[in-house]
């Protein structure tokens, strides 16, 4: 993950950056990512591509070896248990760059933080709408 100079303004900046290899696989993220949070909006934060909704649904990032996916994911023990192979230290997830990428996992992680975010966000506006 590039850490010097401007950070990228769009996704194609960020990728434009690695390998042509790498890109092809940045892009097949981005299109699953995408595929499960239609109404997601892309942004660059951390210097990382993420969608959000209301809040950052997931970031992802290539490095040397793997592509990096975040936040760390909770709340569903069968995709815990999918996702588990994959979790760094920090629980936050590497997908290895010499392996085929989990596109269908990477979709159903997408799809339960939109979820979460969905209900987060039906949470607070119900606790503002109850305090008036």
């Amino acid at each position: 993950m590039a850490t010097s100079g401007p950070p990228p303004s769009n996704f194609e900046e960020y990728a434009a950056a690695f390998p042509p290899g790498v890109q092809a696989i940045l892009r097949q993220v981005r299109e699953a990512v995408l595929r499960a949070a239609p109404d997601g909006k892309e942004v660059i934060s951390y210097r990382m591509p993420a969608v959000r909704q209301h809040g950052v649904l997931v970031y992802f990032a290539a490095f040397k070896h793997h592509i990096g996916f975040y936040p760390p994911i909770t709340g569903d023990a069968e995709l815990e248990a999918a996702a588990k192979p994959y979790a760094g230290d920090k629980g936050n997830l590497r997908f290895p760059l010499d392996q085929p990428m989990p596109l269908d996992l990477i979709e159903r992680l997408t799809r339960l933080r939109g979820a979460q975010d969905r209900a987060r966000r039906g949470t607070s506006a119900r606790t503002a709408a109850a305090s008036q």
